[in-house]
């Protein structure tokens, strides 16, 4: 399961949800028909629509505010999908430059993503600095140039 947001509360009476969500990849989660998760539980998303920093979703079943308050604070999920890259993946992931070092955080530049690596050193991720990445064995490879 992958980590998409947070429910942090309702819109209306007739349990519209607020999702507040930094997932990079928005576009392939909120949309009617998925199953996300809420405290382990699926729930079918039937609308999205964005209002300010917030996904706003009605859920299949979920028909009043009493329905679905009880679980505002919960985490969202979705199961992960294999054929699908996400920046997300690369947190954990190996570095080989001059050592090996993990990935422990990633910045969202408007450019380019960065790397953060557990010496703290920053490495855009562009071709100019990537040599390869090795999906299966999560190792991605520094250019020596």
């Amino acid at each position: 399961m992958i980590y998409v947001g947070k429910y942090i509360g309702t819109h209306g009476l007739k349990g519209e949800i607020k999702i507040l969500s930094n997932f990079s990849r928005k576009d392939l989660v909120f949309v009617p028909n998925n199953i996300i998760y809420i405290d382990s539980r699926p729930y079918k998303i039937l609308t999205h629509r964005v209002h300010k920093n917030y996904n706003m979703v009605t859920l299949e079943g979920i028909n009043d505010i009493k329905d679905i308050i009880d679980l505002r604070g919960s985490n969202v999920y979705v199961d992960k999908v294999d054929s699908e890259y996400l920046i997300e993946d690369f947190i954990n992931y190996k570095v080989i430059k001059d050592k090996k070092y993990d990935v422990k955080e990633i910045i969202e530049n408007p450019k380019y993503k960065i790397l953060v690596l557990t010496n703290n050193e920053m490495i855009p991720l562009i071709e100019e600095f990537i040599e390869s990445i090795d999906y299966k064995e999560k190792i991605i490879y520094v250019r020596k140039d």
